[in-house]
């Protein structure tokens, strides 16, 4: 997506808007995680992703040599701190640009520990929290297409964890499989879920050398706190 963004073309455009779509809850949780109110925070975000999707921004990205999620934090603290008096003399609710489940948003901040990390703390470990989850449905989606739903249920609990503690002889119990059947369908899905996690990350850096460096801070955030 930031290579295309060079092109500015309507195919980067549209990437874009997915990944906003995808990562708008990190940023919602760190608006609010700065003082603003559930319904001041949504109107900031809403505001936020209009300016980040109106304006010419993709040529702006693949300038920072940094990632897209640190470009979108810098960018939303300039646009709180330039465009907030804008933004909120907007009318609420007219026509937003994201789809936002407010409800669902302020369940999910209400469950994070208070004042355990830093808004910018935060805002890291909800993006690596937002992938993570996007690379499982993606992977889930994966295996209910191929007709494969209930083999998924069964091995899912196999993506974490160390190999020695996976049940193979229960799990193949359950599956009705040989057990060496079991264990290579865990081996695929595990390496099918790497595939789908480094090609979500390389939708948000410059390029396929930042991957790993991007998964290494990221798996940090996660143990952070």
């Amino acid at each position: 997506m930031l290579a295309a963004g060079r092109q500015d073309t309507t195919r980067a455009r549209d990437a874009l808007a997915t990944l906003c779509q995808v990562y708008w809850y990190p940023l919602y949780a760190y608006v609010r995680r700065r003082g603003y109110s559930p319904h001041d925070a949504q109107d900031l975000t809403q505001g936020f992703f209009a300016r980040l999707l109106e304006k010419n921004t993709l040529g702006a990205i693949t300038r920072e040599k940094g990632k897209f999620r640190s470009f979108l934090l810098s960018a939303l603290n300039h646009f709180m701190v330039d465009e907030w008096k804008k933004a909120r003399a907007r009318k609420r609710g007219g026509g937003g640009i994201i789809s936002l489940d407010a409800r669902d948003a302020e369940t999910r901040v209400g469950r994070e520990p208070v004042d355990a990390l830093t808004p910018e703390k935060s805002f890291e470990q909800n993006w690596a929290l937002a992938l993570l989850e996007t690379v499982y449905q993606r992977l889930q989606r994966e295996y209910e297409t191929e007709g494969k739903a209930t083999m998924f249920n069964e091995l899912k609990s196999c993506l974490v964890g160390v190999r020695s503690s996976v049940p193979y002889a229960e799990l193949a119990g359950r599956l009705g499989l040989a057990e060496n059947t079991v264990k290579v369908s865990v081996h695929r899905l595990r390496r099918r879920y790497r595939e789908l996690l480094r090609a979500e990350v390389a939708h948000t850096v410059n390029s396929p050398d930042e991957v790993e460096e991007e998964l290494r801070y990221l798996f940090r955030a996660l143990s952070a706190g």
